[in-house]
């Protein structure tokens, strides 16, 4: 049936809501994280650098104002339908890398390796490694100094990455406070420019900028501009990975996932109206510097600094948002038996999964002295598609579950389900339309054959036993 996973499965899957080991575990992570650790680690995942800078990208793709607010709309209401989706397996996986654990129990084994080492070494490593240098550029322009050469500029990258990494080895609860303290402080950056926007006098522009020869129009331009906003959205999963800590989850989880959503879904079109209102739709498209082009239209001089500041702190978070829960597949799939023994153990004392953390930061440091900023963002954009297949394949999980007969979902949830995963192929399109993505996407599928070789070489026939240490 499935190769690597026992036939039973397809007449009697696990019990929804298993944890990977019993309860009573020692060597299972203490439940630490409240509603408000949870939401916050959703909204930290979600709102990145993307807000500050991507509505230009969006708004030269549609080439208006009125399309562009259409596809962060459309962009939301995916979202929230993947996040609905999300919420309904939070309430039945309650171990941590538990989105491991839903592609296992639908797929098989492989399917859920293959999404756990391709999330793990190309799409969060890339990404830490690509974010924490626009924490340090956004860092040095706030204090006002001098670009930073390309040697000083990586080192203090690389500073950033470990000062991290021993944050999240130290405890749950200190990597939350981080997160939780850089949320609040971005949620009310972006409240202050949706306040800037109903202050201002400018109009939003009426007519569209004109068109390039490679410009897309009408509807071609909205479906194009999914990507870009879609990503932005992208990170409601996290909840997922950190189940195993946090209290009551078969509650926690669900709230977190459609709140934190739902607050950044508002969020997002607020700042988009906002920065169509402050600076006129053709400034919005060409702008490079879009947060603080905007504060500047109210305060000149201090302006630029201040939000380049703000761009730093909100790298920084999300940089962390990275760090605490991305290890947590890692660690899930190790107590799967499904990975090096290794990165199943706990720290002793701090009950933390150190060997699944550094793994992630190391790979991430690795590909910011090896690869540099340029090989990184070509590996970011080709794996542009391995996430739209493996959200699809999470949603899709859905409805083989409802199917077999293991856990019957509502009508709402199957229709959420359905338009995610419709929304999930409309950014395909998207991503196709445009010829960078289209072409990097090779990279992307020659990560997913690398990590397909290597569990068929090294995991194939481990024991599907969970790891006791």
């Amino acid at each position: 049936l499935i190769p690597g996973y026992p036939a039973s499965f397809m007449t009697n899957p696990h019990p929804f809501g298993h944890d990977t080991l019993d309860a009573g575990d020692p060597n299972q992570p203490k439940r630490a994280l409240g509603t408000f650790d949870a939401t916050c680690i959703v909204i930290g995942a979600i709102i990145g650098v993307g807000i500050f800078f991507t509505p230009s990208k969006v708004a030269a793709l549609t080439q208006s104002a009125g399309y562009s607010i259409l596809a962060w709309s459309l962009a939301g209401c995916i979202a929230l339908c993947g996040a609905l989706a999300f919420a309904w397996l939070g309430q039945r996986y309650r171990a941590n890398g538990a989105q491991y654990e839903v592609l296992r129990d639908a797929y098989g084994p492989l399917v859920a390796f293959v999404f756990v080492f391709c999330n793990c070494t190309a799409v969060q490593a890339g990404a830490v490694a690509i974010i924490s240098l626009v924490c340090v550029d956004n860092l040095v322009r706030c204090t006002g100094g001098d670009a930073l050469s390309p040697h000083v500029r990586t080192f203090a990258a690389a500073a950033l990455i470990v000062v991290l990494i021993g944050a999240n080895i130290a405890g749950v609860k200190f990597g939350a406070t981080i997160q939780n303290l850089t949320v609040v402080a971005k949620v009310s950056v972006l409240a202050w420019i949706v306040i800037l926007g109903f202050s201002s006098t400018a109009a939003v522009a009426a007519h569209p900028t004109p068109f390039d020869t490679h410009a897309l129009s009408g509807w071609q331009g909205v479906i194009a501009a999914l990507v870009p906003a879609f990503f932005s959205y992208g990170g409601w999963q996290h909840a997922l990975w950190i189940t195993g800590e946090v209290k009551d989850p078969t509650r926690t989880v669900p709230r977190a996932v459609l709140g934190g959503v739902g607050i950044v879904v508002a969020i997002y079109v607020a700042a988009n109206w906002a920065y169509f209102q402050l600076l006129g739709q053709p400034a919005v498209a060409a702008s490079t510097s879009l947060a603080a082009e905007s504060v500047a239209r109210h305060f000149p001089n201090m302006g630029a600094r201040f939000v380049a500041g703000v761009v730093a702190f909100s790298a920084f978070g999300v940089l962390n948002a990275q760090l605490l829960s991305g290890p947590r597949l890692v660690y899930g799939m190790a107590r799967d038996g499904r990975f090096f023994k290794a990165f199943a153990a706990l720290h002793p004392r701090l009950g933390t999964p150190w060997a699944a953390i550094l793994l992630l930061g190391l790979t991430a440091l690795a590909l910011l002295f090896a690869a540099g900023e340029s090989a990184i963002d070509k590996i970011l954009t080709g794996v542009v598609f391995i996430d739209c297949v493996f959200f699809i394949a999470t949603g899709f999980a859905i409805w083989l579950f409802h199917r077999r007969g293991g856990q019957k979902a509502s009508p709402t949830v199957l229709a959420a389900v359905a338009f995610f995963c419709c929304g999930e192929l409309l950014v395909f399109v998207g991503a196709y339309l445009v010829p960078e993505t289209r072409a990097a996407s090779l990279i992307g599928l020659g990560w997913i054959f690398a990590a397909t070789l290597l569990y068929l070489i090294r995991f194939r026939h481990r024991s599907n036993t969970p790891v006791r240490l």
